[in-house]
């Protein structure tokens, strides 16, 4: 027996409680997907301006510096700075040093750190994918289906290897941190298929809060979409980024999630991006997305 599916969402707002109204497929579109192919996708040619040339007043220790400078892992920068080979506005600099890596002047070795350009990517994470910087098992990464000509970037945003939807990555550590700290945070909105039909009753304990392992968790929102045969379709708003949590919060009221599509991050829309597919963000998204961390 095939297993139903759940489409990404279509953007137009209003969706109808009826199956008819709600994108359920039988076959899930599929698409072969290679670093070259996904590199050729959605590219925005914009040129980032706005923000990236502002100075942040955020501080990073200096091997999380170098580490995202290509200088290899963070023990790795920590043993070059133990060995005195960097200096920070002409200091040698110690372990522990901070600085900010838009207005210090940092050397290794004598050379000046480059200052990497600004890049900001919006990408659709296919299901089946890791979003983690190294595996030893050699799986497929989301961070493979970005053109390595990018350099080391963060991801904002992970998702579980059965999860798919929208993953931010950027070389910008102040905007990283910014929007995954505990206390600011970005809204997160997911498109979610539940085994079973949802009570109201069940709907109000997401938005109240559930206890996990952890600590206390809550949806900001959470509303039903539609319903197809046994399931519920909904989407569900979050703050936070604790593991697993949208199928952890289900899993506690008794529903098994069938389909998770992240469907936004802050102000970033999944929109008609396919699987696999990427895109640069434009000057404008990257300013609402500097807001949506400060003010969130």
């Amino acid at each position: 027996m095939k297993t139903k599916t759940l489409k990404r969402p279509r953007r137009q707002p209003g969706i109808k409680k009826s199956a008819e109204k709600f994108p359920v497929t039988v076959k899930k579109r599929t698409k072969k997907i290679s670093r070259r192919s996904a590199g050729k996708s959605l590219q925005n040619t914009a040129s980032n301006v706005s923000l990236f040339e502002k100075e942040s007043p955020v501080e990073h220790r200096l091997q999380k510096i170098l580490a995202s400078a290509g200088f290899g892992s963070r023990r790795d920068c920590e043993e070059i700075i133990e060995q005195g080979r960097v200096e920070v506005n002409g200091s040698i600099a110690k372990l522990g040093c901070k600085a900010n890596p838009l207005t210090a002047e940092i050397k290794v070795d004598g050379e000046r750190l480059k200052k990497a350009k600004p890049v900001y990517l919006a990408l659709f994470k296919p299901k089946g994918y890791l979003c983690t910087d190294s595996d030893q098992q050699g799986r497929i990464r989301a961070i493979d289906l970005i053109p390595e000509s990018f350099g080391r970037l963060f991801l904002i945003g992970r998702l579980d290897k059965d999860s798919e939807g929208l993953i931010l990555l950027t070389n910008d550590g102040a905007l990283s941190e910014l929007l995954t700290h505990p206390k600011y945070g970005a809204a997160k909105i997911y498109r979610v298929q539940v085994a079973g039909e949802m009570s109201e009753n069940s709907v109000k304990q997401l938005r109240e809060g559930i206890y996990l392992a952890e600590g206390f968790a809550r949806a900001e929102n959470a509303v039903v979409r539609g319903k197809h045969k046994q399931s519920t379709i909904l989407d569900i708003t979050l703050s936070e980024g604790k593991n697993r949590e949208v199928r952890r919060l289900f899993a506690k009221i008794g529903h098994k999630v069938l389909t998770l599509i992240r469907t936004a991050v802050g102000p970033i829309k999944l929109g008609k991006m396919m699987p696999g597919e990427w895109r640069k963000l434009t000057p404008g998204e990257v300013d609402r997305l500097y807001a949506a961390g400060k003010y969130h």
